[in-house]
């Protein structure tokens, strides 16, 4: 089954989830950011808590700014984006607790 994380290098997490799933492809969205399409099927898949609201990130942002639509923010500031997002098949998971472990087999 096809893996990919979604996340950033410098981020702790993904580190300890590409090393726990080394075959796993790395989609670093700080050098290329998502498009619309997969953002929205994230959303759909977690709504609002794909949105990392204690982030650096977020609370630099204006109070119009966070009051956006949750698509359009993470168009914008892509780090604003939870990490990791783990695609495995048709599954994905958000974060890297030990629920989204226990499921991916690690």
């Amino acid at each position: 089954m096809t893996q990919v994380i979604y996340g950033i290098k410098t981020c702790d997490t993904c580190r300890k989830a590409r090393k726990a799933l080394p075959d796993a492809h790395f989609h670093d969205i700080r050098e290329t950011p998502l498009d619309s399409a997969t953002i929205t099927r994230f959303l759909s898949a977690f709504g609002d808590a794909l949105v990392n609201k204690s982030s650096t990130t977020w609370r630099a942002l204006s109070e119009e700014d966070r009051a956006r639509a949750p698509a359009e923010l993470l168009l914008a500031h892509p780090t604003l984006m939870k990490r990791p997002v783990i695609e495995a098949g048709d599954t994905v998971y958000l974060g890297w607790k030990q629920d989204v472990q226990s499921r991916l087999g690690v």
